[in-house]
C-alpha cells in the first residue's frame, strides 16, 4: 500500500488551508483585470457594417475599447500598364477616413460611436488587419458570403485573418449571407 500524501506545508501565519467549498483566489495583474481591445475589419459593405454592430455589442458587454480599421491598396495598374500615372494630389486616405467615419456612425449608436477609434491603413486589408490585431482580444469580421472553398480560391480577407490571427477571430455573416445560408 503506498504512503498516504502528506498535507502541504504551511508557514504558520498562513491560517488554515481553505475548505473545498470556498472559491480560491489568486493573485491578478492589473493589466490582466483591464478590458481588452477589438478590432474590426470594415469596408462599407452591408456584411462588414453587421461585423462592425456585433463588435459595438460585444464591446458594451465587455468593457472593451472598439477599433475600426479600413485598409486600402493603390491600384495595380497605375504606372505599369501603360496608364497614366496618378496626379499628384491624388489622396484616398480622406475618402477613406470619410467612408469608415460613414460606416462606423451608420453601424453604431451615436454615444458609442464617438468612442470609436477609428484607423485608415495603406496596404493589403488583410495585413492591415492581422497587424492592428496583434495584442488585441479580438477581431471581427464581415463575410461576403462566397462560401468556404470559393473563399479559399479568392484569397478573401477574413479567410487569411481567420488563419493567421494570434487572437480569436469572429467572422459574422451579413443578414443576405445568413438567409443564403439557410437556404431561404
Amino acid at each position: 500500500m503506498a504512503d498516504p500524501i502528506p498535507e502541504p506545508e504551511r508557514e504558520p501565519d498562513q491560517g488554515p488551508l481553505q475548505d473545498a467549498g470556498e472559491p480560491a483566489t489568486a493573485p491578478t495583474s492589473e493589466s490582466a483585470m483591464l478590458p481588452g481591445r477589438i478590432v474590426c475589419g470594415v469596408d462599407g459593405s452591408e456584411p462588414s457594417l453587421e461585423a462592425l454592430r456585433w463588435a459595438g455589442r460585444q464591446a458594451s458587454l465587455t468593457g472593451a475599447s472598439l477599433e475600426a480599421v479600413m485598409a486600402w491598396e493603390m491600384p495595380g495598374a497605375w504606372g505599369w500598364a501603360g496608364l497614366p500615372g496618378l496626379p499628384e494630389d491624388f489622396d484616398m486616405e480622406e475618402p477613406a477616413a470619410e467612408a469608415l467615419s460613414e460606416a462606423v456612425t451608420k453601424a453604431l449608436p451615436p454615444e458609442q460611436a464617438k468612442g470609436v477609434s477609428q484607423v485608415i491603413v495603406m496596404g493589403n486589408p488583410a495585413e492591415a488587419i492581422l497587424d492592428r490585431g496583434e495584442g488585441a482580444e479580438l477581431i471581427v469580421m464581415g463575410v461576403r458570403g462566397l462560401g468556404t472553398f470559393k473563399a479559399t480560391l479568392l484569397g478573401s480577407v477574413s479567410h487569411t485573418v481567420t488563419l493567421h490571427a494570434s487572437c480569436p477571430v469572429v467572422v459574422v455573416r451579413g443578414a443576405a449571407e445568413q438567409a443564403a445560408a439557410s437556404g431561404e
